[in-house]
This record gives structure tokens, sequence and C-alpha cells, in this order.
């Protein structure tokens, strides 16, 4: 599969419907960077009238499970992801359009070219951040990732 922001939408649908309802969605793909946007809503707000921080979590989530999916697949090579720890911050309250940017795709790189190369589990870090419509950051999302080739 080709990975598009379209394929990944659909995705979504099918395999993480909670996130899709929310209205979580990939705006853009390429081998280094990941956007996904969702914009507060009925369905994803928390009772202060701001986005509800687990749809941010599932947002900054795919923006980097999103690049680390591609960057496996294009290996060639079986190989399993998990997020190993996570940690957040928020600072505004989420309301609008937020915007999730992973543009890491060289540490993703050298991670899955690490674990073909030794075949040992390679963990690292990958950060995002939820920004608003005046470029504003609401919060920031740091995950530890394992990459490590199937028996």
């Amino acid at each position: 599969m080709k990975f598009t922001p379209r394929k990944l939408n659909y995705f979504l649908a099918f395999k993480l419907p909670s996130a899709f309802l929310t209205g979580v969605r990939t705006k853009f793909i390429d081998t280094h960077k990941c956007v996904v946007v969702v914009k507060h809503r009925w369905i994803n707000q928390n009772p202060f009238n701001s986005m509800f921080w687990a749809v941010q979590g599932m947002a900054a989530e795919l923006a980097t499970g999103a690049l680390l999916m591609m960057k496996i697949k294009a290996s060639n090579n079986s190989i399993s992801m998990l997020v190993v720890n996570n940690k957040a911050s928020f600072s505004k309250k989420a309301k609008g359009v937020i915007t999730f940017s992973c543009t890491q795709g060289a540490v993703v790189d050298a991670a899955i070219e690490k674990a073909i190369s030794t075949g040992e589990g390679q963990r690292f870090f990958l950060t995002t951040a939820g920004v608003d419509k005046n470029g504003d950051e609401v919060s920031s999302f740091e995950f530890e990732w394992s990459v490590k080739l199937k028996s």
C-alpha cells in the first residue's frame, strides 16, 4: 500500500474508529514529515469547553506512528512497532483546528536500519506538538517507540 493521507484516513475509519469519529485526520505524509489535524467539536470536547486530552494524544501518536508505519513498509521487512512510553504536557486550551507535525523521518530511518542490521530491538523518541491556528502551542507529546524484527 502506498501511504497517502486518504489511505491513512480510510485505515483510521476501520482500524481506529475512535480516532476517526473524533475527527483525527492525516493531512500530509512523506519520507520526512507527517501532519495530522483534529478540530475541536462536540464529540471530542471535555467539560471545560476545549478538546479532550486523549483526542490530542491520538492525533499526536498518529503523526509519529504513521511515519513509522510507512518506513517499516518501505523496508520490506517484517518489523513490529510498539509505544513503550509517552509523555505529554498541555499549555493552553485546545480550540479550533489543532495541527500535529512529526518531522523526524531521519530518526525513524536510523532506528529501522539498526534493527535490521543488528537483529536487536531499538528504542527511540519521536516528538510532536499541537499548534492552533494562531501558531500557539497547546500541547506537546513525546513517544518512545520500539521496533524489532519479527522472528
